[in-house]
């Protein structure tokens, strides 16, 4: 092409004059002789040769639309060729208000959009019973969408035939399958048992066209079929719920498909919306170059595909722990009663890891309704929980007699009720996904050695280890793992130590505060400091495969004590 700068862009607006039935007089509406029209072509050396000649053929036009997929401009100039891109996409939008003004849109609405609370609770409820059917060969993570966008088109008349044509432009359908799976829901109704019952056979079907879409386009050299799962879940009165093997793939699977759904509103506005053919569909599905990017694609992290939950999350053994499973490819969701902290903590993650990593939530762990809630907000943001790590904790020293029972009860309300109450939610998330699941409760060296002044503190920690034992005999045979790390003296970020127990330790240990970690160090049987990230990398060992085959273990990292011998 005779020109230095040529952009390729997709915008909706002009992809839904591309993917119009009559998109060629549109075009010539729209644009007149300023912008051409080119019917479909596979991404490749034909599709410049098309260009080329239409170049030849009209030299006085500035760009083309290409029929279900874009828009190509050209200039001799950089910036004169992108302020002509965005002059056409303009043009193309304000056409679009224009014709669409007053006009009725997806035939209407039939249902009604059910409250934002109601929405999330019922998408809490369906992401952890889907992540669980479609996730056993690879973990999914989960996104929610229910802006008003997607709730126009799922509460709408034209939702099934429309969503049947399938996306048309390839950048959509590469990311969302050629179509969405539309569940079955009334939102006048809200029957969530009844969609969870019909989740097998929804996806069976899903699975068997799939299989067909497959078998019925597939070339003697085509790569073998793909996982025949859907990614976009649309869901009457309620949104839109995408799956793929990372959260910032579902995040993006799902705005596709809001792309998808701008095309087929101004398309089948102002004319007659058209899929792209299965076949030229399944040509870019399947293409050998798209599958060479596949195959070159980085060998996922240890931990790609779960979510962990971590209480305590904004103290120093949570924060290195959260860091060391992000790190291996987990998304987190911190969880801790200190609001500064953890939106500091999240804050700062985001920028490490990036923000489809992580979420927060303020979580106060003796209360049971928060503690459900706050495991809700993980299966809306994530699509459910594969790992707990429960860590939020206390200390505190008295003498027996010294002891009140605000003190007892404090202790036994953080360290051993709040440890049941989030393995209780866990274990029900996991049964309901039936994917496994792993519990790793942070404990301590006084929960199997006794410490003087400290009789609260040293009887909840116990409490804590005989209740993993317990759940280990309750999770194995659906898989759920539990196993205790059992830390001693980890003073550095701890926010437990900054409080009124180092001093109180220190005391009872005849010794200045400052003096308190060499103290702990040179007590050690290995004279060593035991840090955050010690504790983090045992946690890690014990929510991984590493560990596959081992619950209802406690590990000691405490840098040697003979008095927390396990035998």
């Amino acid at each position: 092409m005779p020109f230095t700068h040529v952009d390729h862009m997709h915008p909706d607006a002009i992809i839904a004059i591309a993917a119009a039935k009559n998109s060629r007089e549109l075009t010539r509406e729209i644009f007149g002789d300023e912008i051409g029209w080119l019917p479909w072509r596979r991404p490749g050396f034909q599709l410049g040769l098309d260009l080329e000649a239409f170049v030849k053929a009209h030299p006085n036009a500035k760009g083309v639309v290409l029929e279900s997929h874009g828009l190509f401009t050209w200039a001799n100039d950089a910036k004169e060729c992108y302020e002509l891109t965005l002059q056409i996409i303009n043009k193309a939008i304000e056409w679009f208000a224009a014709k669409t003004e007053g006009k009725t849109i997806f035939g209407g609405a039939v249902v009604e959009s059910l409250p934002q609370a109601e929405r999330r609770a019922i998408a809490a409820r369906l992401m952890p019973e889907i992540r669980g059917r479609i996730g056993k060969a690879e973990r999914k993570l989960g996104d929610f969408d229910d802006q008003g966008a997607v709730l126009e088109f799922v509460n709408s008349k034209n939702l099934r035939p429309l969503g049947a044509l399938g996306t048309s432009c390839p950048d959509h359908f590469l990311r969302t399958k050629i179509r969405p799976l539309i569940v079955d829901f009334d939102p006048a109704k809200p029957d969530v048992d009844a969609v969870i019952a019909g989740l097998d056979k929804a996806l069976e079907d899903y699975r068997a066209d799939y299989a067909r879409y497959y078998n019925d386009c597939k070339h003697d050299n085509s790569p073998a079929m793909r996982d025949p799962n859907p990614v976009i879940f649309l869901v009457p009165g309620v949104g839109m719920l995408s799956f793929a093997r990372d959260k910032a793939t579902a995040r993006i699977a799902g705005e596709f498909y809001v792309n998808a759904i701008n095309v087929m509103r101004g398309s089948s506005t102002v004319s007659e919306y058209q899929g792209l053919p299965e076949q030229e569909a399944f040509d870019i599905e399947y293409w050998l170059l798209e599958e060479a990017k596949l195959q070159r694609m980085p060998k996922p992290k240890s931990l790609a595909g779960r979510v962990a939950f971590v209480t305590g999350g904004a103290g120093g053994i949570g924060r290195a722990t959260a860091a060391r499973l992000v790190g291996e490819g987990a998304c987190v969701v911190l969880a801790d009663i200190d609001q500064a902290a953890l939106e500091g903590t999240q804050a700062d993650f985001a920028k490490m890891y990036g923000a489809d990593a992580v979420r927060s939530v303020k979580l106060d762990v003796t209360k049971e309704d928060a503690v459900i809630s706050s495991f809700a907000e993980a299966c809306v943001e994530f699509g459910g929980v594969d790992i707990l790590v429960s860590n939020a904790g206390i200390a505190s020293s008295a003498p027996i007699e010294s002891t009140e029972l605000s003190m007892w009860n404090r202790n036994m309300d953080i360290l051993a009720t709040g440890y049941f109450l989030v393995s209780r939610e866990a274990f029900r998330l996991f049964r309901r996904q039936n994917l496994g699941g792993n519990v790793v409760f942070v404990a301590s060296k006084n929960g199997l050695a006794s410490s003087p002044n400290a009789a609260a503190y040293c009887t909840a920690k116990a409490a804590e280890i005989h209740l993993a034992r317990c759940l280990a005999l309750e999770g194995a045979e659906a898989g759920i793992r539990v196993n205790t790390v059992n830390p001693d003296a980890v003073l550095r970020g701890s926010k437990i130590w900054n409080g009124e127990w180092r001093e109180q330790r220190a005391a009872s240990s005849k010794i200045e505060v400052d003096e308190l970690e060499e103290h702990y160090r040179k007590r050690s049987m290995l004279k060593l400091n035991v840090l955050p990230e010690d504790i983090a990398e045992a946690i890690y060992f014990l929510a991984s495969d590493l560990s596959a085959k081992s619950t209802g273990n406690i590990i000691n990292v405490d840098a040697g004590n003979a008095q927390s011998f396990t035998r």
